[in-house]
């Protein structure tokens, strides 16, 4: 037998260091700003623990968590189900599935800069198609001053971007169950939810664990289409946690941006620490390696 060899991790060395020049040096640096009092690059005043105190004690910082966390939760219980009931679909329209692929995944590829002016444009109603259909139907939408249509806007926005991330993904795992599997369960004459709950379920569980660690990551730190629709607004009912860091930045007090932005890193590497630990620990159940 041939010894056996660690060279081929030498080949990670060029990632590690992309890595560390990308993450690592700006994580640092944002970390240790997060101590200072900082009124400009060669001038920081040592505070210590203080911006982060500040924060946890005001109570905008939790209202506004609250607010993001029931963002993502709100997100994810529509895009994850809506998702997977079209990728369910599309396996029954065969040769079509792809041209629909395509349309679904062209807003993943629009930036995230225009979503929100492209939404702003659709639902006015002066110009937008959206709009003029609300206000023919005699229903009022006013996103400016009612919070309701705000959020109801927002995920909209936020849904019509990222539901071709879950139906693709979705539509993949979908597609490479073999026949087989669904053949022997007509036979058995199981219904269509114990051929779902049983077969397929299971079979797209890897790659819904990734669209819910992604949506919830991207979902939880939302800040461009909330500022653009109505900058937090109206009354702070969109203030999440992203645009009370904008704030701080905009109004140059780089400390204590830098102890909310750690605070904010902290909370979504918990929830994604967790995540993995659980679906670890799910996967090394008995009833999952029976």
């Amino acid at each position: 037998m041939k010894p056996h060899s660690n060279r081929a991790w030498l080949l990670m060395i060029p990632a590690l260091l992309i890595m560390g020049f990308v993450a690592v040096l700006p994580l640092v640096a944002v970390f240790n700003y997060s101590f200072h009092d900082i009124f400009t690059l060669d001038t920081a005043l040592w505070v210590g623990p203080q911006w982060y105190l500040e924060i946890i004690r005001d109570p905008s910082f939790w209202a506004s968590l609250g607010r993001s966390a029931l963002f993502s939760a709100i997100v994810l219980s529509i895009q994850v189900p809506l998702g997977i009931w079209i990728a369910l679909l599309m396996l029954r329209i065969g040769r079509w599935a792809v041209p629909v692929l395509m349309m679904l995944a062209l807003p993943l590829v629009v930036p995230w800069n225009m979503i929100a002016g492209m939404w702003l444009t659709l639902i006015d109603p002066q110009i937008g198609l959206l709009g003029k259909a609300i206000a023919t139907a005699g229903i009022g939408f006013d996103y400016k001053f009612t919070a309701l249509h705000t959020w109801i806007l927002i995920v909209a926005a936020d849904t019509w971007h990222w539901l071709g991330l879950v139906v693709i993904l979705s539509y993949a795992s979908l597609s490479a169950i073999p026949a087989s599997y669904r053949q022997a369960a007509a036979i058995d004459g199981a219904s269509r939810l114990a051929v779902f709950r049983h077969i397929e379920l299971p079979r797209i569980a890897g790659a819904l664990s990734i669209v819910l660690l992604l949506r919830f990551v991207d979902s939880f730190m939302i800040y461009t289409e909330a500022f653009t629709i109505n900058a937090g607004g109206p009354q702070g009912a969109t203030t999440f946690i992203s645009l009370e860091l904008g704030e701080d930045i905009r109004s140059f007090t780089y400390g204590r941006a830098a102890a909310r932005a750690m605070l904010d890193f902290l909370i979504v590497l918990s929830v994604a620490w967790a995540f993995i630990r659980i679906r670890a620990g799910r996967s090394t159940s008995p009833e999952a390696t029976r």
